[in-house]
Order: C-alpha cells, then sequence, then structure tokens
C-alpha cells in the first residue's frame, strides 16, 4: 500500500486560557489555507486516499476534513493511536486489509509521526530524524506495518514552510 503520512496544519498558539484541553485547540487561517493548497496538489497528483484516518485533536482532525473536502476520498476516521507514540499493532488493526495498491492516509503530530516513519523505514523510531513540516506529506510504500521495511517514495513541504 501507499501510507501518506500527513502532519496536521498550522494552529493556534497554546493558551491555556482559550483552551485549557489543548487537544481542542484549531487550526489558523494561514493553516487551513495552507492545506487547501496541499490537498489539492494531493488530487491533481491522483493520491485520494480509499482510507482516511486521522488523530482525534481538533488541529489534526480539521486537516482530515479538509483533505477529504479538497482531495477526495472517504470522510476520516478517529483513531486515537495516532495522538500517541506509533504502536504498529494498533495502527495495523485500524487499517486492516486496503489492498495492495490503496492509498493510506495517516493525519497526525509530531514527534510521532516521524517516529512512525523512522520505524517503518529503518525499524527503530528514533533512528532517523526528519524535518515534518506542518501540512508535509510523506509518502511511503510498504506491504503492511512492518518495521524497516517502507520505502521512501516522497516527502512534501508546503510553499513557505
Amino acid at each position: 500500500m501507499r501510507l501518506l503520512l500527513i502532519r496536521h496544519a498550522d494552529a493556534e498558539t497554546r493558551d491555556p486560557a482559550r483552551w485549557p484541553d489543548d487537544n481542542r485547540r484549531p487550526l489558523t487561517e494561514k493553516g487551513r489555507l495552507r492545506h487547501r493548497r496541499v490537498a489539492k496538489r494531493m488530487k491533481r497528483r491522483h493520491l485520494v486516499p480509499a482510507l482516511l484516518l486521522s488523530s482525534p485533536w481538533e488541529r489534526a482532525w480539521q486537516t482530515a476534513q479538509l483533505t477529504t473536502e479538497y482531495a477526495g476520498g472517504p470522510t476520516a476516521v478517529a483513531v486515537p493511536g495516532l495522538a500517541a507514540p506509533p504502536d504498529l499493532e494498533q495502527l495495523g488493526a485500524a487499517i486492516g486489509h486496503p489492498g495492495a495498491e490503496a492509498i493510506v492516509a495517516l493525519v497526525g503530530h509530531e514527534p510521532w509521526l516521524s517516529q512512525l516513519a523512522s520505524l517503518l523505514l529503518t525499524g527503530e523510531p528514533g533512528r532517523l530524524g526528519i524535518d515534518f513540516p506542518k501540512s508535509g506529506v510523506l509518502g511511503l510504500q510498504c506491504e503492511g506495518l512492518v518495521p524497516g521495511r517502507a520505502t521512501l517514495e516522497s516527502l512534501w513541504r508546503p510553499k513557505g514552510s
């Protein structure tokens, strides 16, 4: 499958007075605009996910919704494991068996997405450092979620990041 790891778009600055629960912190308008461009690029490149999983945190969830709206594909499904260190068993259960040619997109947060990419590429979550920008899209080719067996296909950095 082709696995797209998508970091959430630019979010509002942490402010406990406005968002006592940081998980509820939303995207900025700049983040929304930038991610719309990223999602439209996905569509132009025929990278429409067959499955879209997202962290339930507001900023990731909003990014997933923008991805569906502008790239196409299914409505996102919330997966709490995308707001935590990578757990391949849990993520594998959420992904299921989408097929060898399927495009699966995961929307989440740093440092966990970089750790997941490192784990899939090298077999160790901290072995590979990745400068993963907000609204960045990292593309991997993999046969299941097997440590050290993925192949890096691309890393898109949105303009202005």
